[in-house]
């Protein structure tokens, strides 16, 4: 924290210090509280006396009753130290992060994310030079957000310098400090801001927080695509996140990181058909999903391309999401086997994400569709729930088998024949694809 901020003036600072100094809350039964693995770790990096805390997310999860799936400690040891006291305890140590004071524990059961107590001696933007300290309260205003300042204790006394329960309880994303220097400090908490209104927010809105956001958003142009992605899927998989991304540009925020999303009309009906509208086996919550459709119907491969470049999507994401823009190709109001045979051809990953495209688009556009439509759009996508790949019985072993020789005649008459078997609903078996083949080739 920087005393130069009027937030951590005079008495204001010496209650900030006496709130920390003092557990306010207990956390309730937590099973990964008493894990065995979480008790081993903690025995290791307190063998020397130095207390460890729970730190962030877990503790800010646990009292809001959210599931908690990655568990950080903090503690006064230094890394080295704390290295050595673990792998005294035959516990697997990785140093991911040890410039900044972070090992990671490895079990067999989980990962442990472990980080001396730090102070920042310098920011750029980017990235913190920081000091290693034993002070809980200066690593604790090094934070973003009030409630990511929560630490708890091995018994689940909470401790809260910045007041973040209350604002948890209040659905309230407050900056700790002055929003405008914290976020100077590392400007993806820009995002950060936007990522946890839509997981622990709810209005009335922050104006002082959102004006700074706003001030400071050409600076999100400085900052990796990945670093950018990462925080961007999380406002995807949140609830509601159309409703954040309008939020978003309409601070001039969403215009620097992805001005492709044009759509929220069509994220919103994604989201709903997702988690709500229908109960499909394999269809649920998919941020790739949900982020082909805020690029609106007028999208192109080559949209999708630059999204993936920028965002350094991996070629198996780059693919999937190329397929999900464009002509989607799909009809719910055809006989099955024309249905069944446009499965086969794109897959059922692409045919269900197209299918739940335009299905989406449909309801953005007219939310009360007819019955039937709905029901037909429904029979289309159920045919994806436990659909196994029809095996083709041919190869191009069997048409040079006809005497064509090597070349592009041999793929194109297997194809032929393929799509014929298709045609017909996949029931055709060897002798019958056999004798078509011979038909086409001129061998029969």
């Amino acid at each position: 924290m920087s005393e130069e901020d009027d937030e951590y003036a005079d008495g204001i600072l010496y209650k900030v210090e006496v709130r920390g100094l003092t557990p306010v809350g207990q956390l309730g039964p937590e099973p990964w509280l008493t894990d065995p693995a979480t008790v081993a770790v903690l025995d290791a990096i307190e063998a020397d006396g130095k207390p460890a805390r729970f730190i962030g997310g877990c503790v800010r999860d646990a009292i809001c009753h959210k599931p908690v799936f990655d568990i950080d400690i903090a503690t006064p040891e230094r890394p080295e130290r704390v290295m050595e006291l673990l792998e005294a305890r035959g516990i697997r140590v990785v140093p991911t992060g040890i410039k900044h004071g972070t090992v990671t524990a490895v079990t067999e059961e989980r990962s442990f994310e472990i980080t001396t107590l730090r102070r920042d001696v310098g920011t750029d933007g980017r990235h913190a030079e920081v000091a290693f300290t034993d002070d809980w309260i200066a690593d604790a205003g090094r934070r973003d957000f009030t409630f990511n300042a929560l630490s708890a204790t091995r018994d689940g006394a909470v401790y809260d310098p910045f007041e973040g329960m209350n604002d948890l309880a209040h659905g309230y994303v407050r900056f700790i400090g002055k929003p405008s220097a914290r976020i100077a400090e590392d400007y993806l908490r820009i995002l950060r801001f936007f990522r946890f209104r839509a997981t622990h927010g709810r209005p009335p809105e922050n104006p002082e927080a959102l004006i700074a956001c706003r001030m400071a958003a050409d600076h999100l142009d400085e900052l990796s695509g990945e670093r950018i992605r990462d925080e961007m899927m999380k406002i995807l998989a949140a609830h509601n996140p159309a409703e954040i991304l309008i939020m978003m540009r309409g601070e001039h925020v969403l215009q620097h990181v992805l001005p492709e999303a044009v759509d929220p009309g069509q994220l919103r009906a994604v989201e709903w058909l997702e988690t709500t509208a229908v109960r499909i086996e394999g269809l649920g919550l998919d941020r790739l999903r949900r982020l082909a459709a805020t690029f609106g119907p007028d999208a192109t491969e080559e949209t999708a391309g630059e999204v993936a470049q920028r965002w350094r999507l991996s070629n198996r994401e780059t693919n999937r999401l190329s397929n999900m823009v464009g002509d989607l190709g799909i009809e719910p109001d055809v006989p099955v086997d024309v249905k069944r045979k446009r499965l086969y051809e794109l897959g059922v990953e692409t045919f269900r994400d197209r299918a739940l495209l335009m299905w989406a688009g449909e309801v953005a556009a007219a939310p009360r569709l007819p019955a039937a439509r709905t029901q037909a759009w429904i029979e289309t996508l159920e045919l994806t729930a436990n659909w196994q790949d029809p095996v083709f019985p041919l190869t191009g072993e069997d048409v040079k088998a006809l005497g064509i020789e090597t070349g592009p005649k041999i793929g194109t008459l297997l194809g032929e024949v393929e799509s014929w078997w298709a045609d017909g609903g996949f029931k055709a078996d060897r002798d019958e694809c056999l004798a078509e083949l011979g038909r086409r080739a001129g061998t029969d």
